[in-house]
């Protein structure tokens, strides 16, 4: 089994199953977000939120009726591409190859999401496939409040935008991959 291989087993499918698991537990333990965003306060800058985001990262494109759409296709787009690059050698240092690990661990959790969650909304139970593949969303749950926040983002009242474990694995990601960039290429 290759290095690579077992990132994905012992690294990649935890997480994911991780992910998954606190998504269906926000699902099945708090109300849909209708007029507000149910949440549970664990600390006073820590809250467990539900939020359904159709969008991208900060919820941009959230609302629109394009946005379920084009981010269906994004996450299959992300992955040729990884794909394609992974044959041409860009990723042959180990830590780029953690990172395409989280990349790929946070692209399928959040795609499950976008395939799978429209089709639990109470309002959609009845309606055909495409429709609620179309109200497809990513579960959003874990929310901070950063210090100092509110003076860069005054609305935010300081809060972050809530994020799940899917979207940490991207990030972290995308940390490794600047930094597998910064390393010295291996000379053959």
């Amino acid at each position: 089994m290759s290095f690579f291989q077992k990132l994905l087993l012992f690294l990649g499918l935890p997480l994911y199953a991780l992910d998954q698991a606190t998504k269906w537990w926000i699902v099945l333990n708090l109300a849909e977000p209708v007029s507000f965003v149910p949440h549970l306060a664990v600390t006073d800058w820590f809250h467990i939120v539900r939020v359904h985001n159709q969008g991208v990262a900060f919820g941009l494109g959230n609302g629109t009726t394009w946005a379920p759409v084009v981010f269906l296709l994004v996450p299959v787009i992300a992955i040729t591409l990884i794909r394609a690059m992974w044959k041409k050698g860009v990723f042959a240092a180990k830590v780029a190859q953690v990172a395409v690990a989280l990349l790929l661990t946070g692209i399928a959790g959040n795609l499950t999401d976008r395939l799978l969650q429209g089709s639990q909304l109470s309002h959609l139970k009845d309606a055909p496939f495409w429709e609620r593949l179309a109200a497809g969303y990513v579960v959003d749950f874990i929310s901070v409040k950063l210090p100092l926040y509110d003076k860069l983002v005054p609305s935010s009242e300081g809060w972050w935008p809530s994020f799940n474990v899917a979207d940490s694995c991207i990030c972290v990601a995308a940390g490794l991959l600047f930094l597998s960039g910064l390393q010295e290429p291996k000379k053959d």
